[in-house]
């Protein structure tokens, strides 16, 4: 077998493993080790095992991903949130379909703050779909506006998607943070306006229920939730200004946490036990994908299976719309059956190569690979947002439903992704133009 063999057969082998349920970075890893032995010999895969690891995982810019995923879980852990909903609900009362689109509003803020779509999503779960469904709501768009705004959290800074995808394709995280700001706020404002326009179309989707809210309400419900916006102007602000660097920003964020959680008494011993386990965990399961991924960079690029990948796909045409078309596909229907940053750091490989030679603005792409990565979150039959909603609610639903509510989120978020396309300039902060 010529090494391109071996590179094609191991795609086939890695995918085999995943649709098993195997894990992927050990998946990545084994198939790498065993490919590259095959290529070379077992002494350069052995020197592989042995350097590729430390010198990756050792780099400064990913101390960011642990540190804001600790933010995250402080937040949450402390109750920081707690008032979130009420005070969007009580805000945004009076639109039509109000308890759904203070959701979307309400995971928009939960984003910011965890930079996880899983745990927005598993959060605002137990906390807003309940009381949609208490207010006769229509089960497919009470569980689908969750499921699917929980997805913010992948392109509203400060993303851990974002995070890796800035130290895999070496681009700054700091731009990419700015670039994806924009985006993720039209992303929200789409879901928003798609409510509005189809409860008053059809009335029935968000029950007979009117919500009535006094001034004092308000202020009551906005005296609850300040912490959040104050951690957000705090790391964010400091990103865009200048001020701190987002590896910085991480560390700077969960320092923030944690007093404004002990000024208001929430900074007990379980929760701090609570957000440092659930980091250590999410942060181990992180690192071990991206270091079978780095082992899965060195033995394609070995096999030349990249450059054979971007001939063929440069073969039909070379230009801009068939690459994306092409990309895309490739993200919609791997997206079905992978998660995300198994995917993200899947295809990176095979992907980086091609675009980065078509003259692609490498942190255009990375927002565009975002935006897909998010509507795989909500796609069958995997749909790993659509599952924590499941997990979540129990009997109350069932998946049918909630994977029939997202459908028109699906179809705003292509509405979302074509603008990224059209205007790759649609963020005010993108430092430069989508493609050279």
């Amino acid at each position: 077998m010529t090494n391109l063999d071996i590179g094609v057969a191991g795609i086939v082998v890695t995918l085999l493993l995943i649709a098993l349920r195997v894990p992927i970075g050990l998946t990545l890893g084994l198939v790498s080790i065993v490919g590259v032995a095959a290529m070379t010999s077992i002494r350069v895969s052995w020197g592989l095992i042995s350097a590729t690891p430390f010198d990756f995982v050792g780099q400064w810019e990913l101390t960011a991903a642990p540190m804001f995923l600790l933010m995250g879980y402080i937040c949450s852990t402390t109750d920081m949130t707690k008032g979130l909903f009420s005070a969007m609900r009580l805000m945004l009362a009076r639109l039509p379909g109000g308890l759904a689109v203070s959701s979307v509003a309400a995971c928009a803020f939960f984003a910011a703050a965890s930079g996880s779509s899983v745990a927005t999503a598993a959060a605002m779960s137990r906390i807003a779909v309940p009381e949609m469904l208490a207010n006769r709501y229509d089960k497919g768009l009470a569980t689908g506006t969750i499921a699917a705004s929980g997805t913010l959290g992948s392109l509203i800074p400060p993303s851990v998607l974002l995070i890796l995808y800035g130290v895999y394709a070496q681009v700054s995280v700091g731009q990419l943070f700015m670039a994806g700001f924009l985006p993720g706020i039209v992303s929200a404002l789409l879901y928003m306006a798609m409510i509005v326009v189809r409860v008053r179309a059809n009335p029935s989707l968000a029950g007979t229920v009117q919500i009535e809210v006094t001034r004092a309400e308000k202020i009551a419900a906005f005296k609850d939730i300040w912490p959040l916006p104050v951690l957000i102007l705090s790391v964010l602000g400091g990103i865009f200004t200048g001020i701190f660097s987002p590896t910085e920003a991480g560390a700077i964020g969960a320092f923030v946490a944690a007093v404004i959680a002990y000024s208001r008494g929430a900074l007990t011993r379980e929760a701090i036990k609570s957000a440092l386990i659930n980091t250590a965990n999410s942060t181990s399961s992180i690192f071990i994908i991206l270091i079978g991924s780095v082992f899965f960079t060195r033995f394609l690029a070995l096999s030349g299976v990249p450059v054979a990948f971007s001939e063929l796909i440069l073969g039909v045409s070379d230009q801009i719309w068939w690459i994306l078309l092409a990309v895309t596909v490739i993200y919609v229907i791997l997206g079905m059956f992978i998660d995300s940053i198994g995917l993200l750091l899947l295809t990176l490989p095979l992907i980086l190569p091609l675009v980065d030679g078509a003259g692609f603005d490498l942190v255009w792409f990375g927002i565009i690979v975002i935006k897909l990565l998010e509507i795989g979150l909500v796609t069958p039959p995997i749909g790993l947002n659509v599952y924590v909603i499941k997990g979540a609610l129990g009997n109350l639903v069932t998946l049918q439903e909630v994977f029939k509510g997202v459908t028109w989120f699906v179809v705003m978020d292509l509405v979302a992704l074509l603008l990224i396309i059209i205007f790759p300039a649609m963020s005010l902060f993108l430092p430069t133009l989508a493609y050279r």
